[in-house]
């Protein structure tokens, strides 16, 4: 495959994507429904598989208003045959399947194995066997990093992870750059860090701490910091990171390379508190003691170091802190229904083979 594009402004054209096909797995959960809906902009021809688990994020309202527009394949990716099926043809996949929960790793550590190792292995034998050509891109985890030992972090810096899911995400990195260099593949990992905005999971804190502080200062609810609230963090909007995963999809150059993703510089969680509840025009927050289990893999600071990914492939920051949770909060003002509801009649209705957009109704009503 060769490069249609080469992109100078952070941002991927029309022409990179446009009548390609591309698999999303993962792609009714938070990162994966928006890069799902930035490729129906960009005119691919998108199929998305997700295993819509409770509590790994999948939401079918994630798609509303493009879900005529994409096939949907409620299945898990360790479904081999499936994958070998769904892999052929694809000219790009953005894996983003996984768990993502670090303390739910520790508490059920082979369902995380299954859900990031086992997945990952699934998926990159079915492009072996059935489409060695496909470009793959990997979301990863700035958690594989552990406590840091320099701030900012760069990709040099020693990996160390503290929690099973840390581990379980670092072995699925290596796979991919097994396969490609002993198989021929061609994909690229990012490492992101603390990913918000629209359709991210806020109905608990499994997938980030910030979702549920989202939840609680629109409900009213006091926001609950743990420890001293100086911890510091950096975190990218949600646009900002699809924009990553798409620019290292048509960069031909990094077969096998990784690249941290950063965001509006760091911040401190009493700092990042007092800026949300400012924004949403009023609400509460707590410093409390760390729960022991949390404590036992909290990593303190991090900060990524992400020239690389600027220099290598042209991105870059574009949403300002403040910007991007002004935009947050409006999206669940206006669709707190969807996300704070924790059941799933959905799922039922949804499809497990690829509809005929002609003539099959969505099972997704909006």
């Amino acid at each position: 495959m060769t490069d249609r594009v080469a992109p100078t402004d952070g941002t991927v054209g029309r022409a990179a994507f446009s009548g390609r096909k591309v698999l999303v797995t993962g792609g009714l959960g938070f990162i994966g429904s928006n890069v799902a809906r930035r490729l129906v902009e960009l005119g691919a021809d998108v199929l998305v598989v997700d295993s819509l688990k409770p509590d790994y994020g999948g939401n079918l309202h994630n798609v509303a208003g493009i879900q005529d527009q994409i096939d949907i394949h409620v299945a898990t990716v360790t479904d081999q045959a499936l994958m070998s099926r769904l892999v052929e043809g694809q000219h790009y996949i953005f894996h983003l399947a996984g768990q993502v929960s670090h303390l739910g790793s520790m508490q059920k550590p082979f369902e995380d194995l299954e859900a990031n190792c086992q997945t990952t292995l699934s998926l990159l034998e079915a492009c072996r066997k059935h489409n060695p050509h496909v470009k793959l891109v990997y979301a990863s985890t700035r958690q594989i990093y552990g406590v840091p030992d320099v701030l900012p972090v760069d990709e040099r810096h020693a990996l160390h992870p503290l929690d099973v899911n840390g581990i379980h995400k670092l072995a699925a990195e290596w796979y991919h750059r097994v396969y490609c260099r002993t198989h021929g593949l061609c994909a690229a990992m990012l490492r992101l860090t603390n990913t918000y905005g629209p359709r991210m999971r806020v109905k608990d804190a499994r997938q980030t701490f910030l979702g549920l502080w989202i939840r609680q200062v629109l409900e009213g609810r006091e926001i609950q910091v743990y420890g001293d609230g100086n911890q510091r963090r950096d975190l990218t909007y949600v646009d900002d990171a699809v924009d990553a995963l798409l620019l290292a999809a048509v960069n031909e150059t990094c077969a096998g390379d990784i690249f941290n993703v950063g965001g509006d510089g760091p911040i401190c969680l009493r700092e990042l508190a007092e800026l949300l509840i400012a924004i949403n025009g009023g609400g509460r927050y707590r410093l409390v003691p760390f729960p022991p289990e949390h404590r036992a893999i909290d990593i303190g600071d991090y900060y990524a170091d992400d020239q690389k990914i600027r220099a290598q492939l042209g991105w870059r920051m574009k949403t300002p802190l403040r910007e991007g949770l002004v935009k947050t909060l409006a999206y669940y003002r206006a669709n707190d229904r969807h996300y704070w509801d924790t059941s799933q009649e959905l799922v039922a209705a949804a499809t497990t083979t690829p509809p005929d957009r002609s003539a099959t109704p969505s099972p997704l009503q909006s």
